[in-house]
């Protein structure tokens, strides 16, 4: 079975560190599709007299990759493919994929009606007018095949700005010039492309067998994993303070998604029996309230109305929420408020070591609000917390749930080197939700940080909220994505909206569908699932961290 994921705009740092998790962690076979911002890369061949000028000078980025080839240019407009297969091991199977994947592109290319397309002799790719008087590149192709597997692809010019290949000798071919679907009078959106390519992958390898999920197509000028301030600041000469999402603007992002308000679940329904959480306010309750007030501290229990806030705070544990109370970022499901955030609090983290001491906690979950007004998106934060509990509490295991950092290598970095027990990042939704629910952000670049996580070493957390309008074959594959870049736990519960702004409730989840999703992730190789109506990302964390140190040797105690 193929699994073919449509990821819309990707940075190429955040797809090439998904790919490689793909690429070792699993033998599942995958076909990605997407888009990257401008960035040239550089081949194992590159010739660096081929790069003209500053890349940073025309706004791209420079990279070095894998693959073979020299150096090329990724951009808005152009369809990257990377398919990630099993290779067999044969002579010469590297120019026997190449030549596979050339017709896989020049069929495709056919049937949108650009028929004077094939090979040119000694030049990898795809051309135009190949054998006539002026053929050009509209398809490079760079891979790299290792251990009986491949990675990296083609670049296919849709609507691609070719001036941005002016600034290098395109895969170090000086004489022959690139071109584009649009250049050759071929009009057609990215969405058809995309459609092709995934019947088409999918014939070419997989016997016409394959699993698709995509995220949503977004309308020009808009950029998925771009935060809801920089979007306004950049149609506004000056921004005014972020706010969540409004019901129009949530309806509009559904219609997009194939979603209907209509469809959805009234705020004024009563809630299922099992979805009734009953208040508990007891001794060790109020006395957690009291510690948190002592010690100027919030919680995303609190923030967030949590239904398993008198359960958790009875069991004396608490997810503490640093970086301040705002949020920079307006997620169509989160209680927790959107707004220009305050200056960080430098005695915030020795605030929470001494709680977590004074509680004589033996799991501690911290947790923040986004903050990409902070050049580390509020990294170092996180570090110093856990460097504070390890010095206060050092039998204390450490779980931190993080925000995507915008991917940013260096942030992510600060988290990782503090070496959290549980390093927990949430997908939150299945790909085609992506935008309608958590619009600043990327499911590539969500299973990227996990990725990235993993590949330092660290047990790895994420999240499912369902009952938001996915389908229960997109948690499957939202599952299978999880598992195929390593990630140990996933939490999954039920979506209970906070209030009429917020995206509405699809439906409630039965019970036994949350013991299936369990099964489900367990087989494809998820240390533990921790599924039920009542489930949140940090509920029982302690006890999965335990049930997944028991099954596996990731972790000593």
């Amino acid at each position: 079975m193929l699994h073919t994921r449509w990821l819309g705009r990707v940075r190429y740092s955040d797809a090439q560190v998904l790919q490689k998790a793909l690429f070792s962690n699993t033998a599942e076979e995958y076909f990605l599709l997407l888009e990257h911002d401008n960035v040239y890369t550089l081949g194992v061949r590159t010739d660096l007299n081929n790069i003209l000028v500053d890349p940073a000078s025309v706004g791209a980025e420079m990279i070095r990759a894998d693959r073979g080839g020299d150096v090329t240019f990724h951009g808005p407009g152009q369809l990257v493919g990377y398919p990630i297969l099993n290779v067999p091991d044969e002579p010469d199977r590297t120019p026997k994929f190449v030549f596979r994947l050339e017709q896989l592109i020049i069929d495709v290319l056919v049937e949108l009606g650009l028929t004077n397309v094939g090979r040119l002799q000694g030049y990898p790719g795809v051309w135009v007018d190949p054998i006539g008087e002026n053929p050009r590149k509209i398809c490079a192709i760079g891979v790299k095949i290792s251990r009986n597997r491949s990675m990296h692809g083609f670049a296919l010019n849709v609507r691609t700005d070719l001036s941005m290949f002016g600034h290098i000798i395109p895969c170090g071919i000086a004489d022959k010039p690139v071109t584009s679907l649009l250049n050759e009078g071929i009009d057609v959106s990215m969405q058809e492309v995309v459609d092709l390519f995934v019947k088409a992958g999918a014939n070419v390898f997989s016997d016409g067998q394959y699993s698709h999920q995509g995220v949503g197509f977004i309308r020009q000028g808009e950029v998925a994993g771009q935060s809801k301030q920089s979007l306004e600041k950049s149609e506004t000469k000056k921004a005014e303070p972020a706010v969540l999402s409004t019901k129009v603007n949530i309806s509009k992002r559904m219609s997009r998604a194939g979603m209907a308000i209509q469809d959805s679940v009234s705020i004024s329904t009563r809630k299922p029996d099992w979805l009734r959480a009953k208040a508990k306010m007891g001794p060790e309750y109020r006395e957690l309230k009291v510690t948190m007030r002592k010690f100027s501290l919030v919680t995303v229990c609190e923030e967030a109305g949590c239904p398993n806030i008198y359960e958790c705070w009875a069991d004396g544990t608490a997810t503490f929420m640093i970086n301040g109370e705002d949020c920079t970022r307006a997620c169509a499901f989160c209680q927790v408020k959107t707004n220009h955030p305050l200056a960080l609090d430098p005695e915030e983290p020795s605030r929470v070591a001494n709680a977590v001491k004074e509680m004589n906690l033996q799991f501690a979950v911290v947790t923040a609000v986004a903050r990409d007004d902070l050049h580390d998106g509020g990294a170092g934060a996180f570090a110093a917390t856990i460097d504070e509990i390890r010095a206060v509490s050092p039998g204390t295991r450490v779980e931190v749930l993080i925000s995507d950092c915008k991917g940013d290598p260096e942030s992510l970095a600060l988290v990782f080197n503090a070496r959290p027990d549980v390093l927990n990042h949430n997908l939150e939704t299945v790909a085609r939700l992506q935008y309608v629910v958590r619009p600043s952000a990327s499911y590539a670049r969500s299973l990227g940080v996990l990725a990235r996580a993993k590949q330092e070493g660290l047990v790895t957390k994420s999240s499912l909220i369902v009952g938001m309008g996915e389908t229960y074959d997109e948690l499957v594959e939202a599952l299978r994505d999880l598992a195929s870049v390593g990630c140990d736990i996933v939490t999954i519960g039920q979506y209970l909206r906070p209030t009429i702004h917020h995206l509405p409730v699809a439906r409630w989840v039965e019970p036994d569908e949350f013991l299936s999703l369990a099964e489900v992730g367990e087989s494809c190789g998820i240390g533990h699932v921790e599924a039920s109506p009542m489930t949140r990302s940090s509920y029982h964390a302690k006890s999965s961290y335990g049930s997944l140190s028991e099954r596996s040797s990731l972790i000593t105690t």
